[in-house]
């Protein structure tokens, strides 16, 4: 399990593509095979393995879509 979770409420993102920029990892990517209903390609996460919990994605989002969540490890 990946030590962090980060999740996209997808139907609110309108696809600026601030996330992207800003992930130190460059794993937060726009989802180009989809668009949600309105209209734009929202963001997705390529390998939640490699996220390193900065929260910069979440931060720069104007639109507070993404949250990043800390998993527990058991």
């Amino acid at each position: 399990m990946s030590k962090f979770q980060v999740k996209f409420n997808e139907e609110k993102c309108k696809g600026c593509g601030l996330c992207t920029i800003y992930c130190p990892v460059k794993i937060v990517k726009l989802d180009e095979g989809r668009i949600n209903l309105k209209g734009y390609t929202p963001s997705m996460v390529t390998n939640m393995d490699k996220c390193v919990g900065c929260t910069n994605c979440a931060i720069m989002c104007p639109d507070l879509v993404i949250e990043v969540i800390k998993n527990e490890v058991v």
